[in-house]
């Protein structure tokens, strides 16, 4: 695909993801705008061995938008970044087609490995504000990560996970971020965890005082 290719497409991204837009000349003011069109800048420099180019092309960028992708990931078709102010996508990550992610979103290392240390992640996928995932796996297809979840581990295809660390919580979804980007309405297992001990403990509550009751009796 063409440079005028690239903007006519990330320019469609943007209209039909974000409901903000109103105009379509209101797509040349996002920062996700600018910055995806100078990563593929920077990534043909970075294929090309110029490395010290591609680096300078890209900071420029950082201190533009406040999006720092590395010129060396790999970034399929159709991603989206909202707001996006403090995301960072790693030298080896490999980012698959139509994936959202919002602001504070890492894409990062754990500083232990060489060679592919940052993320895979799969086609579909919705990474909420603030999530970190780190390290050298893969994140399943038509996958949602949680806002502010820490993700650690493999995270297999069609999951929900959130929290610190990062769990499944939720299997199978199917509907991918691109026709639901909700990033709220997710499940919450610290919370459902609460209504279940609750729940026990009122039915111990109440056996204990059937028990007391009946010991009462026999005392008389």
């Amino acid at each position: 695909m063409g440079f005028i290719g690239y903007i006519k497409e990330e320019m469609q991204i943007i209209k039909e993801r974000d409901p903000a837009i109103k105009t379509p000349f209101e797509v040349f003011l996002y920062p996700s705008f600018h910055a995806i069109i100078r990563y593929r800048i920077a990534h043909k420099l970075y294929l090309q061995r110029h490395y010290f180019l591609a680096r300078w092309f890209s900071q420029r960028t950082v201190r533009k938008t406040g999006i720092e992708i590395h010129p060396g990931a790999t970034i399929g078709k159709g991603l989206f970044i909202d707001h996006g102010h403090g995301v960072v996508i790693g030298e080896t990550a490999i980012v698959g087609d139509n994936v959202t992610l919002y602001q504070g979103v890492t894409l990062g290392g754990t500083g232990k490995e060489s060679g592919k240390r940052h993320p895979t992640i799969g086609n579909n996928v919705m990474i909420s504000a603030g999530a970190k995932i780190l390290g050298s796996f893969t994140v399943g297809e038509n996958s949602k990560i949680g806002a502010g979840s820490v993700v650690l581990s493999e995270v297999p295809p069609n999951s929900t996970v959130v929290g610190v660390p990062g769990r499944v919580v939720k299997r199978d979804n199917v509907k991918i971020p691109r026709e639901d980007m909700d990033q709220v309405h997710l499940p919450d297992p610290v919370y459902s965890d609460l209504i279940r001990l609750q729940q026990e403990n009122k039915r111990l509550m109440e056996e204990l005082k059937r028990v007391c009751n009946r010991v009462h009796k026999l005392e008389k």
